[in-house]
């Protein structure tokens, strides 16, 4: 008999990480869930009793990401997909240190310890699919959300970083994708008058699809993927002059 497909997901409370959970409960995934609001993952598990695990866990607390992610794969057996959707951010153009920081042993410090723990557990399954949400914002700076762009451009990197790392696993059936978002209709769209604007459901199934074909790269929505040609290429002198 063949093995329930599963998932562990850091980040699904509310937004992206919610809702691909919901999409993989559908495709009959069982799914671990993690994140800092225990009633909005009980409500989930609720919802799908029989397919969802809960697991309570701040990403900041990097030494109880170890043993919650340990403990999700204890109860799943082998993990066929992880995907860290966990994630803060603030428009800090007073550059409060607390923000600041917050940000960075968010979205760098407790995202490095998951993106180590699932490749390291990939490689020892010698299969698995880590697919980390990062942003378009992973390709500037910015002066109004410093710390929030630095630390998606550390995750674009880290994830090419794995990627490559892929290359040495002798099964090739390691991967790894870099979902980039532009600006999608949930709590962590920063900042006023905000255009091409994607709803929830519409990013979910873009990801999803992204995740299934094994992509390396997917812009959310495509289109933004002009964006990102445009930023790579444009100085940063013109940049300070049009923000």
């Amino acid at each position: 008999m063949e093995r329930a497909k599963t998932a562990i997901i850091f980040g699904a409370t509310s937004g992206i990480g919610k809702s691909l959970a919901e999409t993989l409960v559908k495709d009959n995934y069982i799914v671990g869930v993690t994140g800092r609001r225990l009633e909005k993952l009980q409500a989930l598990q609720n919802d799908y009793p029989n397919q969802i695990i809960v697991k309570q866990n701040d990403i900041q607390q990097v030494e109880e990401v170890e043993k919650v992610f340990n403990e999700l794969v204890n109860e799943l057996g082998d993990v066929d997909i992880v995907i860290q959707s966990s994630g803060v951010g603030f428009v800090n153009t007073e550059l409060d240190w607390n923000k600041e920081n917050e940000t960075v042993q968010t979205n760098v410090v407790g995202v490095t310890k998951l993106y180590d723990l699932a490749y390291n557990l990939f490689e020892k399954q010698q299969f698995g699919h880590l697919v980390g949400i990062s942003s378009i914002a992973s390709f500037r700076g910015s002066k109004d959300a410093p710390a929030y762009f630095a630390s998606k451009a550390f995750q674009k990197s880290y994830l090419e970083g794995l990627y490559i790392k892929t290359k040495t696993v002798p099964s090739k059936k390691v991967f790894v994708t870099d979902i980039r978002p532009g600006f999608v209709d949930t709590a962590m769209a920063l900042g006023d008058g905000i255009f091409w604007m994607v709803s929830l459901e519409k990013a979910t199934r873009q990801i999803y699809a992204a995740i299934k074909r094994k992509k390396r790269v997917a812009y959310i929505s495509k289109r933004w993927r002009l964006i990102a040609w445009v930023l790579k290429v444009v100085s940063t002198k013109i940049l300070k002059m049009a923000t």
